[in-house]
């Protein structure tokens, strides 16, 4: 972990929560959080091992994990009221755990049970963590800020993956009634929707190996000078919405893919 002077430290003192956080996007979210100066991270996931391993490496210091599975609601209101109790107070929550779905889930052959998974998982486990994270924000007066993770898919439609893209138009639904209700109560609602990110989860989603995953990225961003969007780049949009950068700055679905979304949705074509 890389310290980084007071004055470019965003999260100065701040008390964090990213669930989703034991790889890919969250992990290096959570990274990037304590480089920024958050007091704490309170990182949780399911994955125990792997969230274990990420909080040693970020500092005990700094950072702490809780197992919470997001479609547990008693199990987010846990995580929630214990960092509050610890901590004295919870700034920010980055709600980003999420599962995927396969590319084949059509609306004529749609797979309900794996539907129900995955609507479970990114659209109850996602309004559970906002509506805890703001009632503990609300209580305390703290001038919160959560910022959701949803997709560039959250606007638009696919040919296939129909429960996956229902999934994060509801994250953007959540959004934008979250923030409206919240304005008053000086409580930030907002949504960061990347493009396609080499991660673990991606990986395993389409059954690639390290090589073919590198591929796929290499493909989709081959126009970008700046080469394959990558999980730092969606942790800076994170931060940014999280800080004080964006104090004025709710509702918002910040989309972060580089301009590739069409050719993202093309290589999901069958």
């Amino acid at each position: 972990m890389t310290e980084q002077p007071i004055q470019l430290q965003k999260l100065h003192g701040k008390v964090a929560i990213v669930t989703g956080a034991a790889s890919g996007i969250g992990a290096v979210t959570a990274r990037h959080f304590a480089d920024h100066g958050a007091r704490v991270v309170v990182i949780a996931d399911v994955q125990d091992a792997k969230g274990q391993e990420v909080a040693t490496s970020i500092g005990s210091h700094r950072c702490t994990y809780v197992h919470c599975d997001v479609t547990d609601e008693d199990q987010v209101e846990s995580l929630v009221d214990s960092t509050v109790e610890k901590y004295g107070q919870l700034d920010v929550m980055y709600s980003n755990a999420g599962i995927t779905a396969s590319s084949v889930q059509k609306v004529l052959v749609l797979d309900l049970s794996w539907f129900d998974k995955v609507m479970e998982v990114n659209a109850r486990g996602m309004a559970a963590c906002v509506k805890h994270a703001a009632r503990a924000m609300v209580g305390k007066g703290v001038r919160g800020s959560i910022v959701c993770t949803a997709s560039i898919v959250a606007e638009c439609g696919m040919m296939g993956g129909t429960d996956y893209t229902m999934s994060k138009h509801a994250v953007l639904g959540l959004v934008r009634s979250a923030s409206v209700q919240l304005a008053a109560r000086w409580v930030r609602v907002n949504c960061v929707s990347p493009g396609l990110v080499g991660t673990p989860l991606l990986s395993e989603t389409f059954k690639l190996r390290e090589e073919e995953l590198k591929e796929m990225m290499t493909a989709v961003y081959s126009e970008s000078s700046d080469g394959p969007l990558t999980e730092k780049h969606v942790a800076d949009a994170v931060v940014f919405l999280v800080s004080e950068d964006s104090a004025f700055v709710t509702g918002h679905n910040l989309v972060v893919d580089g301009g590739f979304g069409t050719k993202f949705l093309s290589i999901l074509k069958p």
